[in-house]
């Protein structure tokens, strides 16, 4: 009997140490192909973002262009945005923000707008007054002293109508023949619109069969946000709100880096990876539920607990088999 058992120890031993050593090697894996996963779905994100961006930007340059062309009168300015208008419907309205009293006809505030209207496609609205004067606008104030286009910082603007709603906006500068600023263009974005575009990311990735072919127990449960360079999360799936405070990450942020980092989001451990968003001062941003990334190797621990155990039972049978003999 005491043989028996020095033997299922010793056999028990080496089956404890190559099911750690096995366990190790796949938990090492398991952490690596994670990283790999969501540092490039995170990068993947950035990258079909910024191509949307571009596209956005160089219509709206088309688009301010056509009003540098035009200068001449009020009512050539507003052809010149109505004319152009259409060029990307996912732009909510394009704008030109004179300098004061630069038609004396029309006063000191000069802004005329063209934006989307639920009821009559596109209409032409007169936004800059006393009320809303533009020149002490952020965007203004940067593109006086900018020489290309830009993008604001998120806000939201109220006016009382339809066009009220969290925006940013495609800032540029538009000189005269004597290279001085006469006005500044932009084109509006709502953030309603940037995170249905996310959205649809999303969806295209999660629908990726070659993507996603091999999930080894996970629900590969994930969704993106877009973080400022403050660290405030712009633009989130509803109730999915995950605002930065790691002052070592937001300045790797503010740096244009990519990472990796762990906190809690509404009480449940995560995993961000985060990425650069090229020629704006974002990040998006890949949340990953902790408990989904560690699926795996959980179920490899209760795998490997079974194995020893099946294969301890079955050294002590055949080891009794044998004593008998």
């Amino acid at each position: 009997m005491r043989h028996r058992l020095l033997m299922l120890l010793t056999v028990l031993s080496i089956l404890v140490i190559i099911a750690c050593a096995s366990f190790w090697a796949f938990s090492y894996t398991m952490r690596a192909e994670t990283h790999v996963r969501y540092t490039g779905m995170a990068n993947l994100v950035s990258e079909k973002l910024s191509k949307t961006i571009r596209g956005m930007e160089m219509n709206a340059r088309n688009v301010f262009d056509e009003v540098g062309k035009h200068l001449e009168t009020p009512e050539s300015v507003m052809a010149a945005l109505e004319s152009k208008s259409s060029l990307n419907p996912d732009v909510n309205g394009y704008f030109a923000a004179f300098r004061p009293d630069y038609f004396k006809q029309k006063g000191r505030w000069f802004e005329p707008y063209i934006h989307r209207s639920d009821t009559k496609g596109y209409e032409m609205s007169q936004v800059g007054s006393a009320r809303h004067d533009y020149t002490k606008s952020s965007w203004y104030i940067q593109a006086e002293k900018e020489t290309k286009g830009f993008w604001s910082e998120p806000y939201y603007y109220y006016d009382g109508t339809s066009i009220s709603g969290h925006y940013c906006t495609y800032v540029q500068p538009i000189v005269d023949k004597e290279g001085e600023i006469v006005c500044v263009c932009g084109a509006d974005i709502t953030l309603e619109w940037l995170s249905a575009e996310l959205a649809k990311i999303d969806d295209a990735i999660m629908a990726d069969e070659v993507l996603n072919q091999y999930r080894l127990q996970r629900d590969l449960d994930f969704y993106t946000v877009v973080i400022d360079d403050d660290g405030s999360c712009i633009v989130h799936p509803e109730g999915k709100n995950v605002p930065i405070k790691d002052k070592t990450v937001l300045k790797a942020m503010e740096q244009r880096k990519s990472g990796v980092f762990d906190m809690d989001v509404e009480g449940q451990r995560s995993f961000i990876y985060y990425a650069p968003i090229a020629d704006i001062d974002w990040s998006v941003a890949v949340v990953v539920p902790a408990q989904d990334a560690k699926q795996p190797v959980r179920y490899m621990a209760v795998a490997l607990l079974v194995i020893v155990l099946i294969c301890s039972l079955i050294v002590w049978f055949v080891l009794g088999r044998y004593a008998k003999e």
